[in-house]
């Protein structure tokens, strides 16, 4: 938990999962940041049109995690269809999801990205209704350890299938590249 912050420092997109009342969804975002270190919290963008945000509203809970390279085309599905327009958008898109127990709630986990934050809302009622912005307390994070470990990244070790995703527009992806290290004076 010392170093959940790290998981989403370098900005990757992320994928944010929620549920309430037996629904589960999943939406792809790629306006989110660490915001704190201690407790960890993190903050993302989610409209107000979106079912996503509607479960994050009703539960006080969500997931984000860090897609990999190799789930590309799922996060951008993901991004683009609506669970209000088509009801089995999980299973359209292929999304296989684990739930999981944290803290009194259940929340799902999609399988095969390379980190999971899974925190609970901190109301701030202006942000989310003015921007959209949702602050979270992370209350439990796992990463897998092919390409994180001891709190760092291990992208220039790890197969490229699992580095993560960056979007940039219209279908458009890049994976994070490689590492550069600045010695200190």
């Amino acid at each position: 938990m010392d170093k959940a912050y790290r998981l989403l420092n370098h900005g990757p997109t992320v994928l944010v999962s929620a549920a309430h009342g037996g629904v589960r969804n999943v939406m792809a975002a790629a306006w989110s940041c660490a915001l704190d270190f201690k407790p960890p919290k993190v903050t993302v963008v989610l409209d107000k049109a979106t079912r996503t945000r509607e479960l994050v509203e009703a539960s006080g809970v969500f997931v984000l995690q860090v897609p990999t390279a190799q789930q590309a085309a799922l996060t951008h599905q993901l991004g683009n269809r609506s669970l209000h327009d088509d009801p089995e958008k999980l299973a359209h898109a292929g999304a296989r999801l684990v739930d999981v127990r944290v803290a009194d709630a259940s929340v799902p986990l999609v399988e095969g990205c390379a980190a999971w934050l899974v925190c609970r809302v901190l109301p701030e009622p202006r942000n989310e209704q003015v921007y959209d912005l949702f602050i979270g307390e992370v209350i439990a994070a796992w990463a897998d350890a092919r390409v994180f470990s001891n709190g760092h990244w291990h992208f220039e070790s790890a197969p490229p299938a699992l580095r993560s995703l960056h979007y940039i527009a219209g279908g458009q992806f890049y994976a994070i590249g490689e590492s550069i290290v600045v010695q200190n004076a």
